[in-house]
């Protein structure tokens, strides 16, 4: 009777060990979105300015990230800014396509849900960036095509951001960004004052009375996202005395933020040059 009690222990033992091992060798988001950066070939992902916010003199300054933000969809927004890394390349013409189980686990929506509502899902998600005119996408059976579509919201065809015009100034974000896994640390908040921050130049000013007219979202919102980013030392805040004439001491205190090192493009290698042989 023990002996057969303790073969039943060590089948079950076996059994999970097995389950473990299993798990193991199946691929993870993290893995998942590695791959695709791996397969565009770069270091940064570029992405248009206006996505955060329109140009000075448009008539209204929020970019397509405020609805986003304001419709509280972290999962639309982490896709979108996957799909941009594994489309911008131009490989496959602005084109990337995709089983659905391989999308749900891109943007994590097989973590808590069964198979098929995990596909269920990524398919959803991609049908709320078409209808903000940011992509174009169909499907086949279990397969998902997605076509990029310009950053700006208008349902242009997509081209590559060269910073040469107004219109094609571009932020980059760093492929380490999703390959280390920062972007899994970041609410949405965090995540769209990320792009914020990536917007400007070095040590801006981030007023949040200005968040409404400037972004579409709250100062509390604003806030937040620019308390998380330096607290997981994402981006470096300083202070600096700004003129006040009608403050007691003349002076009032603010903030400036720019990017933390590793959270800022990375350069690309330089190129060494051979000796030639004699």
């Amino acid at each position: 009777m023990l002996n057969a009690r303790v073969t039943m222990v060590q089948g079950m033992k076996t059994t999970a060990n097995a389950g473990q091992d299993m798990q193991k060798h199946e691929a993870t988001g993290r893995d998942t979105r590695a791959a695709i950066l791996t397969r565009a070939i770069r270091a940064n992902v570029p992405l248009r300015k206006t996505f955060v916010q329109a140009n000075k003199g448009a008539d209204s300054r929020p970019g397509p990230l405020k609805d986003f933000v304001t419709g509280r969809d972290l999962r639309g927004l982490r896709a979108y800014l996957m799909i941009v890394a594994a489309c911008s390349n131009g490989e496959k013409g602005w084109t990337t396509e995709h089983d659905s189980a391989v999308w749900a686990r891109l943007m994590d929506v097989d973590k808590a849900a069964t198979p098929q509502s995990a596909r269920t899902g990524a398919w959803r998600a991609l049908c709320r960036l078409a209808d903000r005119k940011l992509i174009e996408c169909s499907r086949s059976g279990t397969m998902i095509k997605v076509t990029l579509l310009r950053e700006d919201g208008t349902g242009k065809a997509y081209d590559r951001p060269k910073g040469d015009t107004e219109e094609n100034r571009f932020l980059q974000i760093p492929t380490t960004f999703w390959t280390q896994g920062r972007d899994e640390k970041l609410s949405l908040p965090g995540l769209a004052l990320f792009l914020v921050v990536a917007r400007e130049k070095h040590w801006a000013t981030f007023p949040a009375e200005w968040a409404p007219q400037w972004y579409g979202w709250s100062p509390d919102t604003h806030e937040r996202g620019l308390k998380q980013l330096v607290e997981l030392e994402y981006v470096q805040a300083r202070a600096f005395k700004k003129k006040a004439p009608l403050a007691p001491l003349g002076f009032t205190i603010a903030q400036q933020y720019q990017r933390a090192l590793i959270t800022r493009p990375r350069k690309p290698p330089k190129k060494t040059t051979g000796s030639t042989p004699e």
